[in-house]
């Protein structure tokens, strides 16, 4: 059994939902927030996890044995270090970091002390996905070809009362950092690292700092190529991604939060015959998605049995890349990837 202990109760909440679906591997013996009546709120009858407002009291629980980061981005980084200090693995919201220097410096602590850092990526779980690679490992798949990727939503005046939100000090970051990072994340786990990338940002829909659309096109290190299309103007919030690759197209529905956990269509081409993608496509077992499904294979990893989960070298690529795309679109050029230490934003992005 993992004792969890989860740091916020806003997006803290869709968490807890996903430690619920699995009594069998997780006990939440505590949320804490400054405000303690929004965390009390969570509670559900039966339930006696500690509501507390003082992080060093959740730090210095030998009890809790994982720490959850459901905060700000800008005090991801100094939180989860306290946590590795503490002895305690630690799950981080994204973004993992507000920059390439601080996740690095992410990566010493996770050195000097030993315990893991698992990055929130909860797209990349549910049946949809799971299809995908039962065809890729069956070599139906075949060469990566053409992807496009929207995340097509809608933020208004509602979203940005949090006051630290689409503010560069507090959010860090806008549409390519808060939001479509999760497509991006999923796209590149499907299709495989970014290369090179080209970026056009701008702030079209709100009165915000950050930005609010933009368009992304990307060269993968296998040669193919794709597109993302972001914008926070939209109606109805959707995301959606097609892979095209040489001996069939995958597609998404258009669920915008839980994109795997939709019905994707599977259409063979070329030499690949149809009933051989559908064979495979039906032969797949329901899995848990979603937050459970990324929190199931958390608690693999945490117990020896890793290899599902989302690493914390799959976290800094998702900052490597975000870092390429504000340089792309300040500077109005093509960024290839990796980004070194000499890069002007390395050391983060955010305008002084």
């Amino acid at each position: 059994m993992i004792h969890v202990a989860i740091l916020g109760a806003g997006i803290g909440k869709l968490h807890l939902d996903g430690f619920r679906a699995l009594p069998n591997r997780f006990n939440v013996a505590a949320v804490c927030d400054l405000d303690t009546e929004r965390a009390e709120m969570l509670r559900e009858a039966g339930e006696d996890f500690k509501v507390l407002s003082d992080v060093a009291e959740v730090m210095a629980d030998p009890e809790i044995n994982l720490i959850d980061i459901c905060l700000p981005p800008h005090l991801h980084v100094d939180i989860a270090i306290q946590a590795l200090q503490a002895g305690k693995d630690v799950i981080c919201e994204k973004p993992l970091g507000r920059s390439l220097a601080e996740v690095d410096r992410l990566r010493a602590a996770i050195d000097q002390f030993g315990c893991q850092v698992f990055p929130v990526f909860q797209y990349r779980y549910g049946l949809a996905t799971a299809q995908l690679a039962a065809l890729q490992a069956a070599g139906l798949t075949g060469r990566a070809l053409v992807a496009s990727a929207e995340t097509h939503w809608n933020r208004e005046g509602d979203y940005y009362a949090t006051p630290w939100r689409g503010t560069w000090k507090g959010e860090s970051g806008g549409a390519l950092l808060g939001h479509a990072i999760h497509a991006h994340d999923l796209l590149c786990n499907l299709f495989g690292p970014v290369a090179q990338v080209s970026a056009m940002t701008d702030t079209l829909v709100n009165d915000i700092e950050v930005e609010d659309c933009a368009t992304v096109s990307m060269r993968m290190e296998n040669g193919a190529l794709a597109s993302s299309s972001v914008t926070l103007g939209a109606a109805p919030d959707t995301s959606r991604l097609k892979l095209c690759f040489a001996g069939l197209t995958a597609q998404s529905g258009s669920l915008p939060y839980a994109p795997a956990q939709g019905k994707w269509t599977f259409t063979a081409r070329g030499d690949t015959l149809q009933s051989d993608v559908d064979r495979v496509v039906q032969s797949v077992p329901e899995t848990l998605g979603g937050f459970a499904g990324f929190l199931d294979a958390v608690a693999d990893a945490m117990n020896g049995a890793g290899g599902r989960e989302v690493t914390f070298e799959d976290g800094r690529r998702s900052i490597e890349l975000v870092t390429a795309l504000y340089t792309s679109a300040r500077e109005g050029r093509l960024v290839r990837l990796p980004i070194d230490a000499n890069d002007p934003l390395y050391g983060g992005w955010t305008p002084a």
